[in-house]
């Protein structure tokens, strides 16, 4: 992991972006972190677009940093100024097309949209695990948040050091993901935007209740995509608060 700025923001937190293996990502630490005082850390989760997802980053990490966590995200693949796939780009205009036309948009292009995104995507997140918590004042436990939830879902799955997850339902679910969905334990908070024009809502509450956690909590709003009520965020910051400490 390479820092390749550094800044301090006028609340104290301290933002610095970085490379770990050619990928941009951003850690955030609050102005209390020390070695001898290391801080759980929160994994940022988003659709792509660093730059584009910037403000919205922002928001959720200075939250993250007055609860006393540690945060940090990362670009996805094809997103920014990594490299496309051919077949994901195809996918994506397939679903633009059937969008448009007011046609359903089939497990075919579903499929071809999101699980090579979520192949690639975790491995490389767990890769900036391993970097993170090597870094002085950076401890677990860890949690996921945020989307795309088939990533969400599949890292915390295959990773041990997941505590807890908030999982934004809004994104194409895959049905291999329910099937991977069935075999996650660790506790959840889901937050469903219950008028988002993008998503199956249908989807994401079968999702929901094929999660294998003991402890699983549907937090669902009126509103679209980007229309997350303040007290929704409240919640899930009152989630990792009880599964992080």
């Amino acid at each position: 992991m390479r820092f390749t700025s550094e800044q301090r923001l006028d609340d104290g937190v301290l933002e610095r972006g970085f490379i770990l293996d050619g990928i941009p990502g951003i850690l955030w630490t609050p102005a209390s972190v020390s070695p001898s005082a290391p801080v759980p850390l929160i994994l940022l989760g988003h659709p792509g677009g660093l730059e584009r997802m910037y403000p919205r980053l922002l928001d959720r990490a200075r939250q993250s940093a007055a609860d006393g966590f540690a945060s940090a995200t990362l670009e996805l693949p094809g997103s920014g100024d990594r490299p496309r796939s051919a077949v994901t780009e195809q996918a994506r205009a397939d679903l633009r097309r059937a969008m448009a036309a007011g046609e359903p948009v089939g497990p075919e292009i579903v499929d071809r949209l999101v699980l090579p995104l979520v192949d690639q995507a975790v491995p490389e997140w767990r890769a900036a695990l391993d970097a993170l918590l090597g870094l002085p004042g950076i401890g677990g436990p860890v949690g996921y948040s945020g989307g795309v939830i088939a990533i969400g879902t599949r890292l915390a799955l295959v990773e041990p050091r997941i505590a807890a997850a908030v999982l934004f339902a809004g994104s194409f679910v895959p049905a291999a993901t329910f099937e991977e969905a069935r075999r996650v334990t660790v506790p959840l908070h889901v937050l469903l935007q219950w008028d988002d024009e993008g998503n199956d809502r249908q989807a994401s509450l079968d999702l929901f209740d094929a999660f294998g956690s003991a402890e699983k909590t549907l937090n669902a709003n009126l509103g679209g995509h980007t229309g997350v009520p303040r007290f929704a965020g409240d919640a899930a910051a009152q989630f990792f608060g009880r599964h992080l400490r």
